[in-house]
C-alpha cells in the first residue's frame, strides 16, 4: 500500500468524523497502514477473486505480502456442460484456482468445500472462516458484497456471493476477535484470537477506495486465464480488453490508468 493511499484513507475517515460533528480521530489511532503485510481474500467460488480483485492481489504479492485465498464452495455447479459431473467439475476448478494462485504468488489456497449453489451464512461457515482468520492473521480482508444491490451487475448477484460476504464480515467481527466465540477454536485448537485491521468489500455501488493496479493488470489477466472452465467462448484478447475496460472505468478521474474499487471498512475494536 502506497503512502498516498494510506494517507488518503486516514483523511477520509477524519473528514467524515468532522462532517458529522464528531471529534476526528488522531493519526495515532490508525497506525501505519504501510506496515500491512498479510492479506486474505474470502470468496464463494474459484475465479471470483480473479474477476474482481486480482490486480490488488498481484500488487500485494509483488510487494512481499503473504496472501491467502479462502474459497467457501467446491465450485461444483458452474457449468453448462451436460456431460460433466459435479465431482469432475469441482476437481477441475480446484486445480484451476491453484494454478491461478501460482501466477499471482499466493501463500496458500484454502478450500472449505461447501456445496456450490447452496451456500448460506450459517454459524458453521462463520466458524470456518474465523478459523482461517486466526490461522493466517490477515491485516486486510477482502470479501464480496454481503447485500443484494439492485444497482450492481444489473441487479443480479449470486446468492453464494452474498452469503460468503456476510459470513466473512461476521467472522472478522467479532468471531475471530473474541476467544469465547467458538471457544473450541481457542481451547481445543489453540488458535489465538486475531483482529483484522480492515475489510475491503468488492462489488458495491458505493466504493470509497481505489487500488491502483496499473502495474499489475497483466498478471491479473494471466491468472484469470487459468480458469478455462469458466471462460466459455471468451478469447484471451477479448478477456484482456474486458478486464482492462472495467478497471479503466474505475480509474477515471483518480490519476490512475487501471484501478479496482472497494468499500473500505476500518474495524474500530
Amino acid at each position: 500500500m502506497t503512502k498516498k493511499e494510506t494517507t488518503g484513507f486516514r483523511s477520509y475517515y477524519q473528514d467524515k468524523d468532522k462532517q458529522k460533528g464528531r471529534r476526528a480521530l488522531p493519526d495515532e489511532y490508525f497506525g501505519d497502514e504501510s506496515e500491512y503485510k498479510r492479506g486474505m481474500i474470502v470468496t464463494a467460488h474459484a475465479d471470483d477473486a480473479e474477476f474482481s480483485c486480482s490486480g490488488t492481489v498481484a500488487k500485494w504479492c509483488a510487494e512481499g505480502w503473504e496472501v491467502v485465498y479462502v474459497l467457501c464452495t467446491d465450485g461444483s455447479k458452474g457449468s453448462e456442460d451436460r456431460s460433466i459431473t459435479s465431482e469432475q467439475l469441482a476437481a477441475i476448478r480446484r486445480q484451476e484456482q491453484i494454478d491461478a494462485g501460482k501466477v499471482l504468488g499466493l501463500k496458500d489456497v484454502v478450500f472449505l468445500g461447501y456445496p456450490d449453489g447452496y451456500l448460506e451464512p450459517t454459524l458453521d461457515l462463520r466458524r470456518d472462516i474465523a478459523r482461517q482468520i486466526r490461522i493466517h492473521k490477515p491485516d486486510v480482508l477482502i470479501c464480496l458484497n454481503p447485500v443484494r444491490d439492485l444497482n450492481v451487475f444489473h441487479g443480479v448477484n449470486h446468492p453464494d456471493h452474498i452469503a460468503s460476504g456476510e459470513a466473512t464480515m461476521a467472522a472478522a467481527f467479532p468471531a475471530a476477535r473474541d476467544h469465547l466465540t467458538f471457544p473450541e477454536l481457542y481451547f481445543d485448537e489453540k488458535l489465538e484470537p486475531h483482529k483484522a485491521a480492515e475489510a475491503w468489500i468488492v462489488g458495491t455501488n458505493e466504493p470509497d477506495f481505489y487500488s491502483d493496479v496499473t502495474d499489475h493488470i497483466d498478471t491479473a489477466i494471466k491468472a484469470l486465464l487459468e480458469h478455462k472452465s469458466q471462460l466459455g467462448d471468451f478469447k484471451p484478447e477479448d478477456l484482456d480488453a474486458r478486464m482492462k475496460e472495467w478497471r479503466r472505468d474505475s480509474a477515471i478521474g483518480r490519476g490512475m490508468k487501471y484501478a479496482e474499487a472497494f468499500k473500505r471498512i476500518r474495524f474500530r475494536m
